[in-house]
């Protein structure tokens, strides 16, 4: 998403709020706590995921796709937990994966992957391959 579109999205979610016609329900406690909150939340919308023990990689077998959304990759784990986001080409064989892992904080939103194209394909790899289970956001 680009900066015009952040601050349009930002801008109107501001303006409804201001009118009281936005209420703090789509988004779950803890969201964003950051500076561009408006439109962090904006695109969380709760998306599970269940990834089983035994694999690194959500999801397992398909790659999710970036929407316009959101302009980052986010992830909130039901634990604490160590995620990366690897890229895959249009044709879907592995292009690249992020040089370190980030950790999440159980419950709350954290950014893996910033300015990200819409339309990119992408798989999360956490660090363990014990189960976890939480929200997606992109």
């Amino acid at each position: 998403m680009s900066i015009r579109k952040r601050f349009v999205a930002a801008a109107m979610t501001s303006a409804l709020a201001g009118a009281g016609l936005v209420g703090g329900t789509a988004v779950t406690a803890g969201a964003a706590t950051t500076q561009g909150d408006v439109t962090a939340q904006a695109c969380y919308q709760d998306w599970t995921y269940n990834k089983p023990a035994g694999t690194r990689f959500l999801p397992e077998n398909y790659l999710y796709i970036t929407t316009d959304n959101c302009a980052d990759i986010n992830i909130k784990t039901g634990t604490s937990r160590t995620v990366r986001v690897c890229f895959y080409a249009s044709g879907g064989g592995l292009n690249y994966c992020q040089s370190s892992y980030k950790t999440t904080t159980a419950n709350q939103w954290k950014v893996i992957a910033s300015d990200v194209l819409d339309g990119t394909k992408f798989r999360f790899e956490f660090s363990s391959t014990a189960a976890s289970t939480g929200y997606r956001a992109h």
